[in-house]
């Protein structure tokens, strides 16, 4: 058992941290679109509490649908430039499969709350089975975060989407809502899967197989309320508290990641402006071209003309919309999943400044004899192998996560590149098509006009 456990894991760490779908920041104003504008629409949002957790209204997901991938009878065109920049794709070694999909609306007297059924299909020997089945809820995937940095409390878990409520939304769970929590969910759990540490942790596994009443049976097993207190007591002091001299390294990655926020929280709050805005756009030429038609009902020489020009818009309608929609799937969610990663690594950093804080405290309370010194020599070696374990672990996961994140990027912004150059294309194509139409038309009427010769 142990021996299949390491070859899989050994298998599991060559892998990516959830497949990169192609997400990533834009900015200017003709490459960015969407779909499902409730979502991602500027709004004011309603902090909601802990129980209200099915009113969430996720941020346009990650979703896991492949946008890298080209057919090989792709014909030659200028987007032979966007695949030679494509990242090949790596040998299928994964052993664990995970989808989420079946929505189920469910209302009691005290709540209403959506669980999705959770598919884990598997040839690792430590599973009892090959293929399980179970329904979760948001309040378990976020139990299955919590104890993930629990146990991991320096290595970078993947996010969950941040709960809010937009104001003035109607319907808790329209389609689009449940749509986009279910693909977030599912890249969660495929993030989790390709982690070469977190795709082995216990509690996954009972969340990936319990049944519902083991899953709540398991949750009970943890510390107590008070043990939790106490120690988010001890944390809080020990963050107040601070650290002396957090190594070069480790001063280094902090740098890093309050510009990457920085930029990447900037990069997100102009997406979504000009999300909208083209969104304004996108309406305003559904109308536009209608009112050529009834233009032409008037003008009996301007007929062809008029009527070619709401052909050529209609086109151009249904192309933006094609190009905004590929967009929402592919740029918007990478933007704010690394607005929500950029938190969670701030978060590790500051895990990791706790362990430190609370062993220079000890090596204080030695220096000034503040308490037993056997006990605080001994406390001491525990705290200087846990701090040298926690940084091992996050210089580990921080290439990596630097790695995935780059790679990620880069995917984004070639899918956005397609994207666009599809749609120019079509546009083009379109409108040359009119101006061929509307020459063919001018030479026909100046033969016409022409008096014949006798």
């Amino acid at each position: 058992m142990e021996g299949e456990r390491l070859a899989s894991q050994a298998r599991s760490s060559g892998l990516p941290a959830g497949g990169a779908t192609g997400e990533s920041p834009g900015v200017d104003a003709p490459l960015l679109g969407s779909s499902g504008s409730s979502a991602l629409l500027q709004a004011e949002v309603l902090d909601l509490d802990e129980d209200e957790d099915d009113l969430e209204v996720f941020s346009k997901d990650a979703s896991l649908m492949d946008m890298n991938s080209f057919s090989p009878m792709m014909p030659t065109s200028p987007l032979s430039m966007i695949n030679q920049v494509k990242f090949e794709d790596e040998p299928d070694l994964k052993d664990l499969f995970i989808t989420v999909d079946e929505p189920e609306s469910h209302v009691t007297t005290i709540e209403t709350f959506i669980t999705y059924r959770i598919i884990t299909k598997t040839s690792r020997g430590e599973f009892d089975s090959s293929e399980f089945e179970v329904r979760r809820r948001y309040q378990d995937f976020l139990w299955l975060k919590g104890k993930l940095e629990e146990a991991h409390p320096t290595l970078i878990i993947p996010p969950l989407p941040e709960k809010f409520i937009v104001k003035g939304m109607v319907e808790r769970f329209n389609d689009d809502f449940i749509e986009t929590r279910r693909k977030a969910l599912q890249k969660f759990l495929n993030r989790i899967a390709d982690h070469p540490t977190l795709t082995f942790n216990e509690d996954f596994k009972v969340f990936l197989t319990a049944q519902a009443w083991e899953l709540s049976s398991h949750k009970k097993q943890g510390p107590g309320l008070l043990s939790r207190m106490g120690q988010t007591v001890r944390a809080v002091a020990l963050s107040m508290r601070g650290v002396k001299s957090r190594p070069e390294e480790f001063m280094e990655m902090n740098n890093f990641i309050e510009i990457f926020s920085q930029k990447i929280n900037l990069i997100d709050k102009i997406s979504q402006r000009i999300y909208k805005e083209e969104r304004e756009y996108s309406d305003e030429m559904k109308e536009y071209g209608p009112i050529h038609v009834l233009w032409s009902a008037s003008e009996e020489d301007l007929v062809d003309s008029l009527k070619g020009v709401a052909r050529c818009l209609d086109q151009c309608c249904k192309a933006t919309e094609k190009r905004m929609s590929g967009l929402s799937e592919a740029l918007l969610p990478a933007v704010h999943e690394y607005v929500l990663y950029s938190e969670m690594v701030m978060g590790v950093m500051k895990r990791r400044d706790q362990i430190q804080a609370e062993l220079d405290s000890k090596v204080e309370a030695l220096t000034y004899k503040k308490a037993d010194t056997d006990l605080l020599t001994e406390e001491i070696g525990k705290l200087e192998d846990k701090v040298e374990c926690a940084n091992n672990a996050l210089k580990a996961d921080w290439e990596r996560w630097k790695h995935n994140m780059q790679n990620d990027i880069k995917s984004a912004f070639t899918d956005m590149a397609e994207e666009n150059i599809h749609y120019y294309e079509q546009c083009l194509a379109t409108w040359e098509s009119f101006l061929a139409s509307q020459t063919d038309l001018h030479t026909e009427e100046t033969s016409e006009d022409k008096p014949e010769s006798h």
